[in-house]
């Protein structure tokens, strides 16, 4: 248990550090996921509608 409590700890600390250290592409990355997600629903929006129809 204690060592998933430090990985968590060294995970939040690299992002605070990520964010602070280069924000710009901190910003590109969390578009870049958004912008996956968005499509993978999108995908699955279509592949329902057309097995439904």
């Amino acid at each position: 248990m204690q060592v998933k409590k430090v990985a968590t700890y060294v995970l939040v600390a690299f992002v605070a550090f990520y964010l602070f250290s280069r924000p710009t592409q901190a910003a590109d990355a969390v578009n870049g996921v958004f912008d996956g997600v968005l499509n993978g629903a999108n995908q699955l929006a279509t592949f329902f509608s057309r097995v439904l129809n």
